[in-house]
């Protein structure tokens, strides 16, 4: 038994018939390319719509289930680092496993999960919970980036990477506005309950699980296609070299760990990470602070994964035809943008300005995708496709340990110094994000001479 399950997970192997018709394989691959992308940005969707429920609710969770802002903090603080290794180590597994099975079985033990949490008491399950539902979590990135290395060339890569980053924010969005029509319903009858936020997102996540095994394969050539260099006549810029041989271990440590430029643009995602993460677990309870209407508050927050949307296709379509392709440039320019607009929110936000609310907390959605997405488009360009999905989870690794510090971090500084001091930290680790990746810049102009030469 244990044995089929692991088999399950295996990749295909190379199809026993390849496709030779030119204008087939061409039909084929724009199929299989929209196929992959439709399931790609819907699956990730509904793996953030079963990750990010708590977060539009959590000044209700809180008062619900009795715990305070440490232990709140706490227990997002170690389930988003158990999701960092998560994502390293799916990374690793994920390199040598089955698109479709991969992606599909981390949604669906997820939603699972959400099916009962809502109804745990104890804040030791609730913990134990959490941190096993964002382990499962990890398993959702690594495979897409497969997808975006085995299926796209570097030259159309950024573009597409960036649309379908979308996906999360539409994601966080749907959960959020599930949690406003929940909190909404509890307010006319007395028969919905909280706890529906976690059970409807979760009976979403294992429809699309099924959907994801119907419709998703595995490489080019386990369906009797040409690699994607050979389609399209364009190499990734970092390939593998005769004499590294078969391990995967060899390319790990020579394409991922010993790599210096993805430490140094993981250590910048952190920075993005922080941020990412002080507005997303934080922004509930600080608008609460400010005394907005409960209810409106979830309606408030759909703001910033809405309009995070589009700051990330916004940066994909600036670096690809404002700056030929270097993202360093325009991940800048939205850093400085991310840190001005974390400074306003703290001074505006509350109901006597509304509207500058709600303006600044897009603008922070918008500029924190930008510098999320691009990053993510580099790591994969700077290491081989073999190792491509261990060498973005391990900069994600370090984004969820950014994750982590907007946690308990986030928390220990709103003790001490109040929230001033936590949307000082903010602007903090932008500038220090901005300093890292600009040492990136002279690697990426390189990089993008070889491929046009």
């Amino acid at each position: 038994m244990l044995q089929k399950f692991i088999d399950w997970f295996k990749p295909l192997p190379p199809a026993a018939e390849k496709i030779t018709d030119p204008a087939e394989i061409n039909k084929q691959y724009k199929r299989w390319r929209l196929r992959l992308f439709i399931s790609a940005y819907i699956g990730y969707a509904m793996y953030y719509v079963t990750r990010q429920n708590l977060n539009p609710i959590a000044h209700v969770f809180k008062a619900e289930t009795g715990i305070t802002n440490d232990q709140f903090g706490l227990m997002v603080s170690i389930s988003l680092i158990a999701y960092g290794v998560g994502k390293f180590v799916s990374g690793m597994l994920a390199d040598k496993s089955n698109i479709r099975v991969f992606l599909a079985f981390g949604l669906m033990a997820s939603s699972i999960i959400n099916l009962f949490f809502g109804y745990l008491t104890s804040f030791f399950l609730l913990v134990l919970f959490w941190t096993l539902n964002q382990s499962f979590q990890s398993m959702g990135f690594p495979p897409i980036a497969r997808i975006f290395a085995y299926w796209f060339s570097p030259k159309e890569r950024a573009s597409k990477w960036t649309l379908w980053a979308s996906a999360h924010t539409v994601g966080i969005s749907i959960a959020a506005i599930i949690a406003a029509g929940v909190l909404k319903g509890m307010n006319i009858t007395p028969h919905i309950h909280w706890q529906y936020v976690f059970v409807i997102c979760g009976i979403l996540g294992l429809i699309t699980s099924f959907y994801i095994l119907r419709n998703v394969t595995d490489t080019p050539v386990s369906v009797g296609l040409p690699p994607v260099e050979e389609y399209t006549g364009c190499q990734q810029l970092v390939t593998k070299q005769e004499s590294d041989g078969e391990s995967y271990w060899v390319l790990l440590r020579k394409y991922v760990l010993t790599n210096k430029y993805i430490w140094i643009l993981s250590v910048a995602f952190l920075c993005v990470y922080f941020v990412r993460y002080v507005t997303l677990s934080w922004a509930a309870i600080f608008l609460d602070s400010r005394e907005l209407s409960k209810a409106s508050i979830p309606l408030i927050f759909t703001l910033n994964p809405l309009v995070g949307a589009l700051g990330g296709i916004v940066a994909g379509i600036l670096t690809d035809k404002v700056f030929k392709g270097r993202c360093t440039p325009t991940n800048i320019i939205y850093l400085i943008a991310l840190g001005i607009s974390a400074y306003c929110f703290y001074l505006f936000a509350g109901p006597n300005h509304l509207f500058l609310t709600c303006f600044f907390i897009a603008t922070l959605g918008f500029f924190v995708d930008g510098p999320q997405n691009l990053i993510n488009v580099q790591i994969s360009l700077l290491t081989t496709k073999e190792s491509v999905a261990a060498a973005c989870g391990f900069c994600g690794l370090f984004g969820y340990i950014g994750g982590f510090l907007a946690g308990s971090g986030a928390s220990f500084i709103l003790d001490k110094w109040g929230w001033a001091g936590v949307f000082n930290s903010c602007i903090v680790a932008c500038v220090v994000g901005i300093l890292l990746i600009m040492t990136a810049w002279k690697k990426e102009n390189s990089d993008i001479k070889v491929e046009t030469k």
